[in-house]
């Protein structure tokens, strides 16, 4: 399936532009149409403010959300202006609480979301409930895009992140449009099971699955050789110098990654290319 509907979130001012930059290619490349949601986020925590001030600081937070949704919006139809995509644009305030089940009411009609990487130095702690929001209440896959990487239009090499898991191979239904037109793609396997019936043919019955698509598929089976799965997984990118990664997303709950760490956050946190996930 095409893409044809591309769907991008803003809420920072500060990445509003190269959110938007991405976003605009990567439905440009597509020949897709972008729908952008601007919202201005209210962390108001009902119960934090002393007895009595709840209702005036509600309605300040409130009236400041909505003075930086306008402004995102003003500032996203200016910077789609230059472009070449065809766009439209809202604009809203959501509670840090709710953003997510706001951004997915708008993320399933789409094809793809496009979003900024949701961890690192001066990120909102609302870009991680967003991306959330997409890939599990929207059921959308997502494509996070480093700040200052450049998205493909048409990725050369990919690599594919695979685990036999359904998020897998999720991910790698919904990047097919990609897929088929790479030159080169790289099924990972890290540390195969010993123990199962693809134990003798990792990645086989995949890459005969691709192979029947068009794709240019090979298996790399690599050794954990690294304390993370993502390390290891980042060292092959660079060894094989891919431009796009495509992997499942959160084969363990959320809860658990985000207290023990997890093969999706850790590959958030220091992906330097853009990279597909599904859940």
């Amino acid at each position: 399936m095409a893409f044809k509907s591309v769907f991008t979130v803003v809420t920072d001012p500060a990445l509003a532009e190269t959110t938007l930059d991405h976003a605009a290619a990567v439905a440009t490349g597509c020949d897709a149409h972008l729908d952008v949601m601007c919202f201005g986020v209210d962390r108001t925590q009902t119960g934090y403010y002393y007895a009595g001030a709840n209702a005036m600081v509600l309605q300040e937070t409130l009236t400041r959300a909505s003075g930086e949704a306008t402004a995102l919006g003003a500032q996203a139809r200016e910077r789609l202006a230059r472009t070449e995509a065809r766009w439209g644009v809202e604009d809203g305030v959501a509670q840090l609480v709710d953003i997510g089940r706001h951004v997915a009411a708008r993320a399933r009609f789409s094809d793809l979301v496009v979003l900024p990487k949701p961890y690192g130095t001066g990120r909102g702690v609302e870009l991680e409930p967003v991306l959330e929001g997409a890939l599990f209440e929207g059921q959308v896959p997502v494509l996070v895009v480093p700040e200052e990487v450049e998205p493909p239009k048409s990725p050369e090499r990919i690599v594919i992140g695979w685990n036999e898991s359904s998020e897998a191979l999720r991910a790698v239904r919904a990047a097919m449009p990609f897929l088929v037109q790479a030159d080169a793609v790289h099924v990972v396997v890290i540390d195969p099971p010993q123990h199962g019936p693809n134990r003798s043919d990792p990645g086989g019955m995949l890459s005969q699955y691709l192979a029947r698509h068009g794709v240019k598929a090979e298996i790399d089976v690599l050794s954990k050789t690294l304390p993370r799965v993502a390390d290891v997984m980042q060292r092959h990118v660079r060894d094989v110098n891919a431009d796009m990664v495509v992997m499942g997303a959160y084969g363990h709950s959320r809860f658990r990654e985000a207290i023990l760490g997890g093969a999706t956050r850790n590959m958030l946190e220091q992906t330097e290319v853009t990279t597909l996930m599904a859940h």
